[in-house]
């Protein structure tokens, strides 16, 4: 079976089924009289509720450190949340139910909201609004919060994991899990990849009438497959994959606190992707050399109002500081397209890859991004920051984005607030258009970053979340090549340098002609960051350049795919 990878690894064990913590009171009757009580045994659930948490906080923060432990923070907040604590004691005062039934179906009318929402991140918040519930709940009905015993190499498998109980997984008799629900933004997968355990979200809930308890299960996290009760055949040859696993991980191990270097002695830029302030911890300890893209609008989803200034900057801040002398590179908010936000009135478009979204809107609301750009000068003060615009398409943006980032400046300066007057300005390179302007967009500016993912997208004409055509979405296709050659060309001519954050960034298979077409800097995913520093090591420049030429000259995809696959080179 396939779902999506939420964590790196491969595992081999045995399937322990979770029993699912759905949320069943019973519902009884209560007079009148009775009301105080329950409204009473509710307040006490919600106290008891909130000392676990912050017990659970703790032994979070010892086990993986004060990032991963503020999702238990967050949820002392959501037990105590007001409008949540009105609705339960409405269902007591107004329909005269118990405090476990009136719980019961608020919680249900919150995490069927979230459910609902279009947006991925928003999505996974249904856990823990459901964590949170199920644990009032047990305290309401008596029960205890004692973990079954494991046995060793367990592999759990459950509709989902919360984040408490992922927390509280045993490494030491936990290998991996699989889940029916969830995402790879979901506060499990987080903690998983937190924890090192390799992890499977989002097979569909069909597939847990078919797993029993004993069964031999092989999670490849890599990929994102499962198998059950595998043939000795597909036995041995997982072994041997985690045999080997094991070996790759304990090789790229010793590129992790060593620059990128060319086998010509040329020093590369290679580092990573976050998404928000908890991916810089697996990041450096990925041997990233710095931030190639903050993608920032984790600090506008799961909320019903935009965040102010100061949120912003404490969070840039954050980042910066943990980087130390490493760049980061912030990009502005790229709101649109698959990422909508609940509380802003966006209108309803046929197309909205192709509508207003990332600097379009920014352009056009400066009131949203005013404070962005100023939290991102304070941030600039403590550390190598510099900052990007997504999805510019025309030099005229350009220009309004640098006439905001210098009003911005000159607010700060006048009110005393420090920041770095020589930020440097780039670009996300995602639209064909500002291929073909690429000079005229170099001048003002000091860096190109090309953002494939997009970039593919736009020049296929290819939906990439579309099945049925997603065979189109290639970065080997020879019109996407020649398009990144460009905007490399394009830098040189006017010294500014040109890095990908883009997914093909980490490719392995493609790694020689961006270095042979001249990229300067990688960026990518934690996850390919020590196999891409090693590859850099079997090539010099000029080898690459000539496989690039090569590569330039070629008409279809499966001949590019053919000659970098001809001219792969690995580890002995």
């Amino acid at each position: 079976m396939r779902g999506i990878a939420a964590s790196p690894g491969i595992a081999i064990g045995t399937a322990v089924k979770k029993k699912d913590q759905a949320l069943q009171a019973d519902q009884r009757e209560i007079s009148s009289e009775e009301v105080e009580d329950e409204l009473q045994r509710l307040q006490e659930g919600l106290e008891k509720a909130v000392e676990e948490l912050k017990k659970l906080q703790e032994e979070t923060k010892e086990k993986l450190g004060p990032k991963e432990a503020e999702i238990f923070e967050a949820h002392q907040m959501l037990v105590q949340d007001p409008e949540m604590v009105k609705t339960v004691e409405e269902g007591i005062k107004n329909q005269q139910k118990n405090a476990e039934k009136a719980l019961e179906e608020a919680i249900e009318q919150y995490a069927s909201l979230m459910a609902g929402l279009e947006d991925e991140y928003m999505q996974a918040r249904e856990a823990d609004i459901r964590d949170v519930g199920a644990r009032v709940l047990r305290i309401l009905k008596g029960e205890s919060d004692e973990e079954a015993d494991l046995s060793p190499d367990s592999i759990i498998i459950a509709r989902d994991l919360t984040p408490s109980d992922t927390a509280r997984l045993d490494k030491d008799k936990v290998v991996a899990f699989v889940t029916a629900d969830g995402s790879r933004t979901s506060h499990s997968a987080i903690m998983a990849r937190s924890l090192g355990i390799p992890a499977v979200v989002g097979l569909g809930r069909d597939f847990l009438e078919e797993v029993e308890d004993g069964m031999q299960v092989i999670v490849d996290g890599n990929q994102g497959e499962i198998f059950f009760n595998p043939e000795e055949k597909k036995l041995d040859e997982y072994r041997e994959k985690l045999a080997e696993y094991q070996k790759e991980k304990e090789r790229l191990a010793r590129f992790k606190d060593v620059k990128a270097v060319t086998k010509d002695g040329e020093e590369i830029e290679v580092v990573g992707n976050i998404g928000n302030t908890e991916d810089v911890k697996p990041l450096l300890e990925q041997g990233g050399e710095g931030i190639g893209l903050f993608r920032t609008e984790f600090l506008y989803m799961d909320r019903d109002e935009l965040p102010g200034e100061e949120e912003q900057f404490k969070a840039y801040r954050e980042v910066v500081q943990a980087m130390g002398d490493y760049p980061v590179i912030i990009r502005t908010l790229d709101i649109g397209g698959d990422k909508d936000l609940p509380y802003l009135e966006q209108p309803e478009e046929l197309n909205p890859f192709l509508g207003y979204r990332a600097i379009r809107l920014c352009l056009d609301q400066p009131e949203i991004f005013k404070p962005q750009l100023r939290a991102i000068l304070r941030a600039s003060h403590y550390g190598n920051v510099k900052i990007m615009y997504p999805m510019i398409a025309t030099l005229e943006e350009v220009l309004a984005a640098n006439r905001l980032l210098k009003e911005s400046q000159g607010e700060l300066k006048a009110e005393g607030v420090p920041f770095d007057p020589n930020m440097e300005k780039g670009i996300m390179i995602e639209v064909p258009g500002a291929v073909m302007i690429a000079d005229a967009l170099a001048r003002e500016l000091d860096f190109f970053s090309i953002g494939t993912n997009d970039l593919i997208q736009y020049t296929m004409a290819v939906d990439r979340g579309n099945e049925k055509i997603a065979y189109l979405h290639s970065p080997y296709h020879p019109g996407v090549l020649r398009l990144i050659k460009e905007t490399i060309a394009a830098g040189q001519r006017n010294n500014i340098w040109v890095g990908m954050c883009g997914e093909a960034a980490g490719d392995e298979l493609l790694m020689p002609f961006l270095l042979g077409a001249g990229l300067d800097e990688f960026s990518m995913s934690a996850g390919s960051i020590l196999r891409i520093k090693e590859l850099l090591g079997f090539w010099t420049r000029e080898e690459a350049r000539e496989i690039a030429e090569k590569a330039l000259e070629l008409k279809t995809e499966a001949e590019v795919k053919k000659l970098l696959q001809d001219n792969k080179r690995t580890a002995l």
